[in-house]
C-alpha cells in the first residue's frame, strides 16, 4: 500500500488528535464530578450550619430579655422575647426541611420539643413575676435557665454534625481530585510520549528527504550539476526528489547551451562601455567602483585598474554627484530630475572643461536594485559656445541700444510736430513706428538683463521684504491690463506671512512677467489670483490661472531661452525669453520655478523664497 506524504501526517496527528480527545473528556467527566461533591458540601450542611447558628443567636437574645425581665425592664424584656421567636421558628424550620444527615432529624425534634416546652415555661415565669420577684428568679434558675441551656447544646450539636459531615465531604472531594489529578497526569504524560514518538517519526519521514534536497541545491550554488538525490519514498517527497534531478539534468544542457552565449553578450557590453565616447562608471550598491571605461579614466584622471573596487567618493571627489548616485541606488530613479542642474567643471592645467552627468539605477527583473551607472558627457564646446552667444547678444543689444535711442528721438520729434498736414495713413505708419520702436526697446532690455544674469552681472539687493506689499504692488500694476480684457487680477496672503530674504524689484518683475503671460492666455471672463503658502524654510508664490494651458509635450521645455508656444495666441514681438530670466532670477534668490498644467483647463506658475532667519521657526 502507498501512503502518500498528506496520509502519513494526518495518520499521524489524527491518532494525537484522537487521544487529546480522550483526555478532554476524561477531564471533563472528572471535572464533573469534583464539582457535584464540592455542590454537595454547600447545598446539604451549610444552610443547616446558618440555621443553627441563627438559631442559637435568637434564644440567647430571648435568655437576655428573660433577665431583663427579672431585672424589673419588664415592657422591653417582653418585646425582644417576643421579637426573636419568628426568627427561632424560621430557622428551625428551614433546618427541618434540609435534613439530609443520619441522627440531624432526631436532634431537630429534640430541638421544637424542648423549644415548645420552654415558651410555656416563659408563660409561667411572667406570671410569677407579676406575684413576687423573689420566687421568680429561683423559678428562672430552677427550671428556665436548664431548658434553656438544653435547646442552646442541641442547636449547637446540629451545627457540629452539619461541619463534621462538611469536612468529611471536602475530604472526600480532595480523593477524588488527587485520582482526577494522577490519571490525568498518567494520561496526559502517555499522550506526550505517543505525540513525542510520532513528531519524530514524522519529521524524519519529511526532513530526510528535504536535507537531501537541501544538498543537492548547494551542490547547484558550488555550480555541480552532476549530483543526484537518491530516495526510495513514493509519496509527494520523492517525486519532488526526482522532479528535482530532471531540474539538475535540464540546468546543466542549458549551462552548456548558454553559457557562451552568456559570455558574448557580457563582452559585447563591456565593449560598449569602453569604446562609447562618453565616460561611463558603473558602481555597486556599496557605491564602489565595479567598471570604468577609458574616457572617464581620461575625464577623471586616473587608471581604470586602479580604481576598481575603490569607493565613488575616493575617486570622484565631487560631493553633489555622489548624492545623486546614492538617491538613483535607494529609491531607484534617474537623477538629476530635470530641470536641476547637473553640470560641473574641472581645471586642467589652467584650462576649465564642463561636463553634464546623469545617473541611472541598475535594476534586473525584479525591483532590487544592482547598482548605479554614471554618465559624463563633455560639453565644453557647448557652453563656449553659449558664452559666446551670449557675449554677443550682450555686445549686439549695446550696439542696438544708441540707433533704437536716436530713433525714439526722431519719433518723439515727428510726433510734437504738426501731423496734421500727414494724411491719415502716414500717421498710422507713425503710431505704428513707434510701438514697433517700443516692442524692440523691450526685446533689447530683456536680453541685457538675460546676458547681465547669465554672466553674473546683474545686481541683485538681498534684504528682508514683505511678500505682500509686492503682491499689492503687481496686483495694481497688472489691474488696469485685466480690466481692458475683462480678467480679474487679485492676490490673497495671510496677515502674518512671513518675511523672505530677496530684490524687492527683482521679485516684483517676476510677479509682474508671470502676470502678463497669464493676462496673455487668459479669455475674458477668467481670473489671475496670486496667492501664498508656507513650504518649510520657503515660502511659495502661486501665479494661477484658468486660461488655455500649457501642452504636456512643451512644458519641460517653458522656461528654456527663446522657447515659445507655437499654438497658442500670443503676441507678436515676443522672444521668448521671459520666463527664462524669471527662472535665473529665483535661482539667484536661492528658489526653484515650476509649473503645474493642465490645457484647456489653466496653468500654475510657482517660485519659492528663503524665508528670513528670525521667520525660519
Amino acid at each position: 500500500m502507498k501512503w502518500s506524504l498528506r496520509t502519513k501526517i494526518l495518520s499521524g496527528y489524527g491518532l494525537i488528535l484522537l487521544l487529546l480527545g480522550f483526555l478532554l473528556i476524561m477531564s471533563f467527566t472528572n471535572l464533573q464530578t469534583l464539582g457535584k461533591a464540592s455542590g454537595a458540601i454547600l447545598r446539604e450542611n451549610y444552610k443547616s450550619i446558618i440555621a443553627a447558628e441563627y438559631m442559637i443567636d435568637s434564644i440567647e437574645r430571648q435568655d437576655s430579655a428573660i433577665l431583663l425581665l427579672l431585672l424589673g425592664f419588664r415592657e422591653e424584656g417582653g418585646r425582644q422575647f417576643t421579637e426573636n421567636i419568628p426568627a427561632f421558628t424560621q430557622w428551625l424550620g428551614r433546618a427541618a426541611d434540609n435534613i439530609t444527615i443520619q441522627g440531624e432529624a432526631e436532634l431537630i425534634r429534640n430541638i421544637q420539643r424542648d423549644y415548645v416546652e420552654y415558651l410555656n415555661i416563659y408563660e409561667q415565669l411572667v406570671e410569677q413575676t407579676n406575684r413576687e420577684q423573689l420566687s421568680a428568679r429561683e423559678f428562672y434558675h430552677e427550671t428556665v435557665l436548664p431548658l434553656f441551656r438544653q435547646v442552646r447544646q442541641s442547636c449547637h450539636e446540629l451545627r457540629e454534625l452539619n461541619q463534621q459531615t462538611m469536612y468529611e465531604s471536602s475530604e472526600e472531594a480532595q480523593k477524588v481530585a488527587s485520582r482526577s489529578t494522577a490519571s490525568l497526569l498518567i494520561t496526559g504524560g502517555s499522550i506526550f510520549v505517543l505525540g513525542l514518538f510520532f513528531s519524530f517519526l514524522l519529521s524524519n519521514l519529511i526532513v530526510r528527504p528535504l536535507n537531501r534536497i537541501m544538498e543537492g541545491i548547494r551542490a547547484i550554488e558550488r555550480e555541480d550539476y552532476d549530483t543526484q538525490i537518491v530516495t526510495s519514498s513514493k509519496d509527494e517527497l520523492g517525486r519532488l526528489s526526482s522532479d528535482f534531478n530532471n531540474m539538475i539534468k535540464q540546468l546543466k544542457r542549458y549551462r552548456e547551451l548558454n553559457i557562451g552565449q552568456i559570455m558574448a553578450e557580457k563582452k559585447k557590453i563591456e565593449t560598449i562601455i569602453h569604446t562609447i565616447d562618453a565616460g561611463i562608471v558603473v558602481v555597486d550598491t556599496d557605491a564602489r567602483i565595479t567598471d570604468i571605461n577609458a574616457k572617464a579614466s581620461e575625464i577623471l584622471g586616473v587608471k581604470e585598474v586602479e580604481v576598481k573596487g575603490d569607493h565613488f567618493l575616493e575617486v570622484i571627489g565631487e560631493e553633489d554627484i555622489f548624492e545623486q548616485v546614492k538617491k538613483a541606488i535607494e529609491q531607484g530613479s534617474r537623477f538629476p530630475s530635470p530641470g536641476e542642474d547637473n553640470s560641473f567643471s574641472i581645471d586642467e592645467e589652467g584650462n576649465t572643461r564642463h561636463f553634464q552627468f546623469f545617473v541611472t539605477p541598475i535594476s534586473i527583473r525584479t525591483a532590487e536594485v544592482q547598482g548605479a551607472v554614471l554618465l559624463l558627457r563633455d560639453v565644453t564646446q557647448f557652453k563656449e559656445l553659449s558664452q559666446l552667444k551670449s557675449e554677443f547678444i550682450m555686445k549686439a543689444s549695446h550696439e542696438l541700444k544708441n540707433p533704437l535711442t536716436g530713433l525714439g528721438m526722431s519719433l518723439s520729434l515727428l510726433k510734437e510736430a504738426d501731423l496734421s498736414a500727414l494724411k491719415e495713413s502716414e500717421r498710422q505708419l507713425v503710431i505704428s513706428a513707434e510701438e514697433d520702436l517700443q516692442r524692440l526697446r523691450t526685446m533689447v532690455s530683456d536680453l541685457l538683463d538675460l546676458s547681465k544674469i547669465e554672466a553674473g552681472k546683474l545686481p541683485i539687493e538681498i534684504s528682508e521684504i514683505d511678500v505682500g506689499v509686492v503682491i499689492d504692488k503687481t496686483v495694481s500694476t497688472m489691474n488696469s491690463q485685466g480690466q481692458e480684457k475683462e480678467i480679474a487680477v487679485s492676490g490673497e496672503y495671510p496677515e502674518d506671512l512671513p518675511r523672505v530674504l530677496a530684490d524687492a524689484n527683482k521679485i516684483l518683475w517676476v510677479l509682474t512677467n508671470l502676470v502678463a503671460n497669464a493676462l496673455r492666455y487668459t479669455a475674458s471672463g477668467g481670473y489671475v489670483k496670486i496667492s501664498t503658502e508656507n513650504y518649510g524654510p520657503y515660502i511659495q508664490i502661486n501665479v494661477q490661472d484658468n486660461g488655455d494651458g500649457i501642452p504636456y509635450e512643451k512644458q519641460a521645455h517653458i522656461f528654456e531661452k527663446f522657447f515659445q508656444v507655437k499654438d497658442s495666441p500670443g503676441e507678436s514681438g515676443s522672444l521668448g525669453i521671459g520666463l527664462a530670466i524669471c527662472k535665473d532670477i529665483v535661482k539667484a534668490h536661492g528658489g526653484v520655478i515650476w509649473v503645474d498644467s493642465t490645457p484647456g483647463e489653466g496653468s500654475t506658475f510657482s517660485f519659492t523664497l528663503p524665508r528670513a532667519a528670525k521667520d525660519e521657526n
